[in-house]
């Protein structure tokens, strides 16, 4: 007799979450759950609130209805470094205001682990490096982290969350500015940390991403949840048809993979 899988108790959880900024809703009955060892992928055409959820999760922005909770406790019960500590962010590539080196930027993901006035240690810079090489811009730990690419500074952000070891990670459209090559380094990346036990939470435009890597995948349109569930069942043709108003075709690959593709003759659905 088959024993049923051990239910694995979800590191971040949103309860009908309300979010957006001050006399300005975005999102609305938002409930979300991500356990260690899983991936979630965030769906949703530009401007459906998925940067303002990823900041109200972490608790940059205070929820305008619902709760956000951290290894079971209320998020604003906890202080900043211990979020830090459960949860590192990733996001979006952005030009730096100073010349750091990308080793420094990477460093900087030790902090949660520090004290008020503590350095960096050995380790700390170890934990750095094993991180930058994991993603392969090892190389890259002595240039300043403003004379790299756009596609090698979101590398070294993912480095500097690898570097905060923390049991989640929330990545902002971690692929939107690499290279076809990069994008297969960060994906790969996914998948081994996933095998690791980390729990994941990323954005995406691309629902071949979402069928390459994630578990879960909840899709967003106007301002909610339209469906969550298994890539399969929520990426279905008719629903990124409702979604991204363009005729999509699935097709499966060899080895269970399935890749999008969309109607080039037909364009964006009016």
């Amino acid at each position: 007799m088959n024993q049923a899988a051990p239910l694995r108790t979800p590191i971040i959880v949103t309860r009908e979450l309300g979010t957006g900024y001050p006399g300005y809703a975005v999102g609305r009955d938002i409930s979300l759950g991500i356990a260690p060892g899983e991936v979630l992928c965030l769906l949703g055409p530009n401007g459906c609130g998925k940067t303002t959820l990823f900041k109200t999760m972490l608790g940059l922005l205070p929820a305008q209805a619902g709760e956000v909770l951290i290894d079971g406790q209320p998020i604003i019960s906890l202080a900043r470094a211990d979020i830090a500590r459960r949860v590192a962010y990733v996001p979006q590539a952005h030009a730096a205001q100073f010349p750091y080196r990308v080793i420094d930027m990477v460093v900087m993901g030790r902090t949660a682990h520090l004290g008020l006035f503590a350095a960096p240690s050995p380790a700390d810079r170890s934990k750095a490096h094993e991180a930058l090489g994991a993603l392969g811009i090892d190389e890259l730990s002595e240039v300043e982290y403003t004379r790299i690419s756009g596609g090698q500074r979101q590398l070294a952000l993912i480095a500097r969350a690898l570097a905060q070891d923390a049991p989640a990670i929330v990545m902002d459209e971690p692929t939107a500015s690499l290279d076809f090559g990069n994008q297969v380094t960060v994906l790969s990346e996914i998948k081994r940390l996933k095998g690791l036990g980390l729990a994941i939470v990323l954005s995406t435009h691309d629902p071949d991403h979402a069928f390459s890597v994630a578990d879960t995948v909840a899709l967003m349109h106007n301002g909610g949840l339209m469906s969550q569930g298994p890539p399969a069942a929520v990426l279905t043709p008719q629903a990124l048809q409702t979604v991204y108003g363009v005729n999509v075709s699935l097709v499966d690959l060899d080895g269970g993979r399935t890749l999008c593709a969309p109607d080039y003759e037909t364009g964006r659905l009016r």
